[in-house]
């Protein structure tokens, strides 16, 4: 089974392939697939693919020509996409406006170094950029706001008892956890810590905190609690315990594999995907079952495709007794 990448990290290994190659003339093709964490064939496609890229400038067109010949890649003619990347004004502004969210939300001892980062970066980027971000005013953390009091739980390693609103279910629910940081992911400031419920770290959106209060209780995190990576967006981790769940997808239903962390996915020809992901809320995975309609269905656990067929057949019963109007 070949592992899948999402539509997003082919496009940013695609973007870091050609200047990589560039930068040492050229590099066997085994070495370049363990670099970027894919096998030879996958990387194969990439540079088959990158024949049909064409270039808009120096010239008018201006094609990437790359060899696989032998074991070795080389590409030449790509001085356009080798250059360095350079933030167009949006782009820039948007940066600047979550560095500041950052700084205001962030521990205050990384306050100096982000303040030195965002001067840089206006520098750089020039008063367009500036003027843009400066239009933008983000209040994360007003006085005695949830941030400011998340951070004093944590400095004082006190419990929080929260009421956290889950739109998966439409329901609040109440929890005591243990905070271990906060963190701005995506421009939505987090909450990571142990959750004494789930027995496990978990993320909570701030703003679906409804309330917050601090425990007269000290705060005992796990020593082998570990801090979610979350890095290129990935804000949730399967649990092993969570009910393995298998999808068969047509292509118009290969949004999933991009949109949910997936155990695995393999390619069933045609254009359909298999893809197996973990979770512990059945209710949610029979929703994204039902939203999917004909684009595709769940064939295991067995329980859980009947729990989806008799999910269906009471929807179906619903309209067929809904009055006309």
């Amino acid at each position: 089974m070949s592992r899948h990448t999402t539509s997003s990290d082919r496009l940013a290994r695609l973007l870091a392939l050609v200047p990589y190659v560039v930068n040492r003339d050229s590099v066997a093709l085994d070495e370049a697939a363990a670099a970027f964490g894919v096998t030879e064939k996958q990387l194969i496609d990439d540079l088959n693919l990158l024949w049909c890229v064409e270039l808009r400038a120096p010239d008018p067109y201006c094609p990437i020509d790359l060899s696989y010949e032998g074991g070795e890649i080389t590409v030449s003619e790509a001085e356009s996409i080798a250059r360095p990347l350079r933030l167009k004004v949006d782009e820039a502004g948007a940066l600047l406006v979550a560095l500041r969210m950052l700084a205001e939300i962030g521990d205050p001892r990384d306050r100096d170094a982000l303040s030195r980062v965002i001067a840089k970066l206006e520098n750089a980027a020039g008063e367009g950029a500036a003027a843009v971000s400066s239009q933008v005013s983000v209040q994360v953390d007003p006085a005695g706001g949830m941030p400011a009091r998340v951070r004093d739980a944590i400095a004082r390693g006190r419990r929080l008892h929260l009421t956290y609103y889950v739109p998966g279910r439409d329901e609040n629910t109440e929890r005591d956890v243990d905070p271990m940081r906060l963190l701005v992911v995506d421009g939505q400031p987090y909450l990571e810590g142990w959750c004494r419920r789930a027995e496990g770290v978990r993320l909570f959106r701030l703003d679906r905190v409804v309330e917050l209060t601090v425990l007269d209780v000290p705060a005992e995190v796990p020593a082998d609690a570990e801090h979610r990576d979350v890095r290129a967006g990935r804000l949730f981790s399967p649990s092993p315990d969570d009910i393995r769940v298998t999808f068969e997808l047509t292509p118009a239903g290969r949004w999933v594999a991009d949109s949910y962390p997936c155990e695995s996915v393999e390619e069933l020809g045609e254009g359909r995907l298999r893809v197996v992901l973990r979770t512990a809320d059945q209710r949610w995975v029979r929703g994204l079952a039902l939203r999917l309609g004909d684009q595709g269905r769940i064939t295991g656990p067995p329980e859980l495709t009947e729990a989806v067929r008799a999910d269906a057949a009471r929807a179906l019963a619903h309209y067929e007794t809904a009055p006309a109007r």
